[in-house]
């Protein structure tokens, strides 16, 4: 039966966050050619751009539904990602801002790629078929990857872009094949059909080839996007090398709408075939989080260190994931929104230390930050204490939901081996607490400059919604458990 594909009000509507993303980068793109390269019209432009599609966001969700003949699923799932990944991005803006003038670099082009890729971002976490998340994928993956080697006279940006592109398009091209045999074994690429079949209703979908081949094909592309053992290897030398606030972005952003989509493809598309791949996602959780622990531990610059950080928070994810429940979907969604307010607030940190060239990115060079900027430094406390998972921080209930979901599904071993992965990564976040609190300043921190308008929102908020989802989560997971059933 044909598809009408006509977009009618009701499609624009649904649409109407990612056409304003899209629509705001041409314009920046377009006024980069008229305005001083370091202009912060851009900044106000993108901030702009973004809250529009905020709020264009909870609009929708009031008009919940499939769009584009039922290419996009528009729920409270997709916004709740829609509204994280966008918030990501005002972060980024705010954050951005100074750094920019410090590098002395091109402000238009930085801001104008921050929005496509946000775009892409949002069209991933609202798509219901496989060449709609290919789409949305691509889109959000290569304004990434200029993103990392946005200062092209710094060969580490470089160095960085070319192992992000490369490795990138590898993961690509295996998730592309998993969507090939997806169809070939279906003949259909939207979830719920794909779902109907693997349940047996299709016939051919239950055999091996696509079971087994499919599932494991399109689980090395997530795999890389979320930087998940073991195709995690492209992380330490992006994040080290790409500028500090697109590290942060990198971590947070793109992380969250790439874990949408592994819990729509895998619970919804593939959830009748749970038995098969539940191993290798359950392997996958456990390797990232002994991996990303054990080879922080050694670590002396800081962006390397909260990369391998990434990897087992990854790890954490999965093990919400390997649940397979709709309780496991809810721990994953509260722990991506605690994840990126503290790891993109310890980043913003960074940036804000690093000086000129990121000339300071050891753990050594926060000696003393206590002292000289005891504002910045506690709200790093907050972030690093949130990342160990203490109580009254949003780390703490993140990995008490996911723990719990894991539990209730039986899964003892990986909660067991997941607590005790806790317990090592509280060694190395409180190794840049000693350092700011208990060795006298070094040159970092009395060079560091004050802090600006836009880098102190880019810390204080972020701080207040880690302790608000500490002290107050129900306030949030009330919203989450209505959106956390991805079959209505």
């Amino acid at each position: 039966m044909p598809v009408n594909l006509m977009p009618s009000g009701l499609d624009m509507i649904r649409f109407l966050p990612e056409t304003l993303l899209a629509v705001a980068g041409t314009l920046i793109m377009v006024l980069s050619a008229l305005l001083r390269r370091g202009s912060n019209a851009f900044g106000n432009i993108s901030i702009a751009a973004l809250a529009g599609a905020l709020a264009a966001a909870f609009y929708a969700n009031g008009m919940q539904g499939p769009a584009f003949g039922g290419m996009l699923m528009v729920d409270g799932f997709a916004t709740f990602f829609r509204a994280l990944v966008i918030t990501v991005g005002i972060l980024t803006v705010l954050a951005s801002y100074r750094y920019l003038q410090r590098q002395e670099a091109e402000a238009g082009e930085f801001h104008a790629l921050l929005l496509f890729s946000i775009a892409g971002q949002c069209l991933m976490a609202s798509a219901n078929d496989l060449i709609m998340i290919f789409i949305g994928l691509e889109i959000s993956s290569i304004a990434s990857y200029v993103l990392a080697g946005y200062f092209r006279d710094d060969k580490r940006s470089s160095e960085a872009a070319l192992k992000y592109f490369l490795l990138g398009s590898f993961a690509t091209a295996f998730f592309l094949y998993g969507v090939a045999l997806v169809y070939g074994a279906t003949g259909t690429i939207n979830l719920i059909s794909i779902r109907a079949a693997v349940a047996g209703q299709g016939g051919a979908a239950a055999s091996p080839v696509f079971l087994g081949v499919a599932a494991a094909l399109m689980f090395v592309g997530l795999g890389f996007k979320v930087s998940a053992a073991p195709f995690q290897v492209w992380a330490p030398d992006v994040y080290q090398g790409a500028p500090a606030p697109v590290t942060g972005f990198l971590s947070t952003g793109p992380k969250a709408a790439a874990f949408a989509v592994f819990l729509r493809v895998f619970l919804v598309g593939f959830e009748p075939a749970g038995n098969n791949w539940e191993p290798l996602v359950w392997f996958a959780a456990l390797l990232s989080m002994t991996i990303g622990n054990f080879a922080a531990l050694p670590q002396s610059n800081i962006k390397r260190m909260l990369a391998y950080s990434s990897i087992a928070h990854a790890g954490y994810v999965l093990v919400a994931l390997t649940a397979r429940s709709d309780s496991g979907v809810a721990a994953a969604m509260f722990y991506l929104a605690a994840y990126a307010f503290m790891n993109l607030g310890a980043f913003v940190v960074v940036g804000h230390l690093a000086g000129k060239g990121e000339r300071y990115q050891n753990v050594e060079d926060f000696a003393g930050l206590g002292q000289t900027q005891p504002a910045t430094a506690a709200m790093l406390t907050i972030f690093l204490l949130s990342l160990i998972g203490v109580p009254l921080t949003g780390g703490f209930f993140g990995k008490f939901y996911i723990f719990k979901a894991a539990l209730d599904s039986h899964l003892v071993w990986l909660t067991v081996l997941g607590l005790l992965n806790s317990a090592v990564a509280a060694y190395y976040y409180l190794r840049v607490l000693v350092m700011m609190y208990f060795r006298e300043p070094g040159a970092a921190a009395n060079e560091a400059e004050p802090l600006t308008a836009g880098t102190g929102a880019a810390l204080v908020l972020p701080a207040a919604a880690t302790l608000f989802l500490g002290i107050f989560p129900s306030w949030v997971l009330g919203f989450i458990e209505k959106s956390s059933s991805l079959l209505k």
